[in-house]
């Protein structure tokens, strides 16, 4: 029994209470997850479109839908770069199409999203995944470097591809980006004294190491109207084609995040919740 006397003992006792117990995750029980680096967060629903409320954007849907379906199996899968236009629905498609593969396959699979600044972590996240019977799709949104940011950059090259450790094959990565480079816009203005090309390509060698690499483009009017038009259909809900088009001008853009703002003005002013 510790001396409550001894200042040592005194000075032990308070560093426990002020050390909160390590987090243990239960890998099995969420279909989502939420990393910080050091714990997870499970998440106990979900949020993710039908996959058929995504359109415009067949062939990307088609893409990923099949590898993460494979994943989902145990069977080979790529990691994925999805790239493009801003709104066009990437994130929205990364986490309907693992909604779509838990409904076919329960339990088989689950999301994990890492935050930005939790890369430093991510080789102990897969080791802790990789000793568990389950697939995990982890997953990055929104991807970009600061110009002089060199961790990022590494520690993803580095458990893609050509790292010392072998990644376990029941995890693969998504990330999302609004350029294929994954680069600043100025990375071809740095200053290299042998070659400045180098420094670009140095970057692009990490886009290089996605099996899948999906671009996503801007819609056009058709698409836009379409995307309305589902979600509209789905909630029965009345809206107005000219009205439609007036609020893409008015943000200048016409996008899938656009189109869904307008349907949030439609639900609202009808009344009805999203």
């Amino acid at each position: 029994m510790t001396d409550q006397g001894d200042p040592l003992a005194r000075i032990a006792n308070a560093l426990e209470r002020l050390s909160p117990p390590p987090v243990v995750t239960d890998w099995m029980a969420c279909p989502a997850y939420v990393w910080n680096g050091r714990s997870a967060r499970g998440i106990k629903v979900l949020d993710a479109p039908a996959l058929s409320l995504l359109r415009g954007i067949d062939r990307q849907k088609d893409l990923v839908v099949a590898n993460v379906g494979r994943l989902s199996a145990g069977h080979a899968a790529h990691d994925m770069l999805l790239w493009g236009s801003r709104g066009m629905g990437k994130s929205a498609l990364i986490r309907g199409s693992i909604l779509a593969a838990q409904q076919e396959r329960p339990g088989s699979i689950a999301l994990v999203q890492i935050a930005a600044d939790a890369m430093e972590g991510l080789a102990d996240l897969f080791t802790e995944l990789g000793g568990y019977d389950r697939n995990f799709l982890t997953y990055i949104d929104d991807l970009g470097f600061a110009d002089n940011d060199s961790i990022g950059p590494r520690h993803l090259r580095s458990w893609l591809e050509g790292g010392v450790e072998a990644r376990p094959a029941n995890v693969r990565l998504a990330v999302t980006s609004n350029r294929r480079a994954i680069v600043p816009r100025n990375m071809g203005e740095q200053d290299d004294p042998i070659n400045p090309r180098d420094v670009v390509d140095d970057k692009l060698a990490l886009a290089d190491r996605f099996g899948l690499s999906i671009g996503f483009h801007a819609c056009d009017q058709d698409a836009y109207l379409a995307i309305i038009a589902g979600y509209c259909e789905s909630m029965s809900l009345d809206w107005d084609q000219g009205e439609a088009l007036e609020w893409a001008r008015r943000r200048g853009a016409r996008s899938g995040r656009t189109a869904w703002q307008f349907v949030t003005e439609v639900a609202g002013r009808a009344g009805r919740t999203l």
